[in-house]
């Protein structure tokens, strides 16, 4: 069974594959405030996820090097990977 989050955030849903994460930090860096890497070595949510622009989720999102991030618009329609 998938270890999955999931999350809408900024009129987008974010799933995090947290079976495929590898604890690279890229989505860290690019918005600390919607990710964290927990004491596992593996990305989750941080317990509070305000709305910040789409650009970054999906910045984020890409430079992922499993992708491990999936981000889908209000749709359904992946946008990232």
């Amino acid at each position: 069974m998938a270890d999955t989050r999931e999350r809408e955030i900024s009129g987008q849903t974010v799933r995090i594959d947290r079976t495929l994460c590898i604890g690279s930090g890229n989505c860290t860096n690019i918005a600390p405030e919607i990710y964290v890497i927990r004491e596992d070595n593996i990305v989750d949510f941080q317990d509070e996820t305000p709305d910040i622009e789409q650009g970054r989720l999906e910045e984020a999102a890409a430079l992922c090097p499993v992708d491990a991030l999936i981000v889908e618009d209000e749709d359904g329609e992946r946008i990232v990977p």
